[in-house]
């Protein structure tokens, strides 16, 4: 393991149970498909459902010949008809792409037909380069204006009903999946993100796996949070990158893949995820720091060693959840890798299991005006 995350003692009773979920990119091993990769996104669903992870989340990505999930609303309700317990969402929605409107009745009626089980997870990078951007565009007789802030509050107004009397679109017709609402999160690596999140009292979720150094970033969340009917109190959660195997050894092996492919992405190069012999024969020539490059944390290692890792990075932020998102060549190995963590934090036992019932419950309780 990585020096930088060696594991740290537990606590012997802990207080809060942490829960974990799973962020799901689709990636595409190299000698395989696209179509492939979206039913192991399936198939991965199905088992982390079984296993006892709280929510599974599917990110945005567009012409990467890496990743292959450029529609989370589609694998949302694939994955929430295959599955029968866990919350189902995106991670997320690249909302300067879209109508806030589209948006907003496209998770209604994922929330009407699988209710209190639909996240709204949104961001505002771009999930692809500047080209393929331009081309997501449906007016392309200009670049898209920086008007996020104001997207994500007609957004929220649709979902909550609360737009302002005045507002051009508010005798617009109710949502489709009334009286179900998805639960939106606000998701980002930066402060402004986490300042949007806090002054419209939505959860914040932190891409760790992108920018490793955001404790401070949580904590301004937390400073300048503002109570919503929603949510009352702050709410972190943190995805973080992991990959755990029978043994180190194994780990490390299946961590080569994702080295070899963030290491040509540094220098502009997309691939697909290669095999772990095309990784190690790479990176024997072309020598890459043993932790990820641009600045990613990767935890590697046997269960135990990831569960003390992640519980690590949950208390630095002080989350109360974290998201793993494992990339591997074999899909098998990916399976194993959550087989693994959700033996180790215990997924699924009696305790597990009252928290999630415990937070189901408030779900359905919460106001769904703003």
């Amino acid at each position: 393991m990585d020096a930088r995350f060696l594991p740290v003692p537990l606590p012997s009773h802990p207080t809060n149970v942490l829960r974990v979920s799973v962020l799901d990119q689709s990636p595409v091993s190299d000698g395989s498909t696209g179509a492939a990769a979206l039913r192991n996104t399936i198939d991965l669903a199905c088992l982390a459902d079984s296993l006892g992870y709280h929510r599974y989340w599917v990110a945005e990505h567009h012409g990467s010949p890496m990743l292959a999930g450029p529609s989370p609303e589609v694998l949302i309700a694939a994955i929430a008809s295959a599955t029968p317990r866990m919350r189902v969402g995106s991670g997320g929605v690249m909302l300067p792409h879209y109508s806030a409107l589209k948006v907003a009745e496209s998770f209604s009626v994922l929330a009407g037909l699988f209710p209190h089980r639909i996240d709204l997870g949104l961001g505002r990078a771009a999930g692809t380069d500047s080209s393929t951007a331009f081309a997501l565009q449906r007016d392309r007789r200009q670049r898209l204006p920086d008007d996020f802030p104001q997207q994500l509050a007609e957004l929220l107004g649709y979902l909550t009903d609360s737009l302002p009397a005045d507002h051009p679109f508010r005798r617009l017709a109710a949502l489709p999946g009334l009286p179900e609402h998805p639960e939106p999160w606000l998701l980002g690596s930066s402060h402004q993100s986490a300042i949007w999140a806090a002054e419209l009292g939505l959860p914040y979720a932190f891409a760790d796996f992108i920018n490793p150094a955001g404790a401070e970033i949580a904590a301004l969340y937390r400073e300048r949070f503002t109570p919503s009917p929603e949510l009352a109190e702050p709410r972190v959660m943190v995805a973080v990158s992991a990959i755990s195997a029978d043994s180190d050894e194994d780990a490390q092996r299946l961590a080569s893949s994702m080295r070899m492919a963030i290491t040509l992405l540094r220098a502009g190069s997309l691939i697909a995820v290669p095999s772990v012999e095309t990784a190690l024969e790479f990176l024997a020539h072309h020598p890459a720091p043993h932790s990820l490059p641009m600045g990613r944390r990767a935890i590697v290692g046997e269960p135990a060693a990831v569960r003390a890792a992640l519980e690590s990075v949950a208390r630095e932020y002080d989350a109360s959840e974290v998201m793993v998102v494992t990339i591997t060549h074999d899909h098998s190995a990916r399976r194993h890798s959550y087989e693994l963590l959700a033996r180790e934090f215990g997924l699924g036992t009696a305790s597990s299991r009252r928290g999630i019932i415990a937070e189901r419950d408030h779900s359905r309780t919460r106001s769904p005006t703003r």
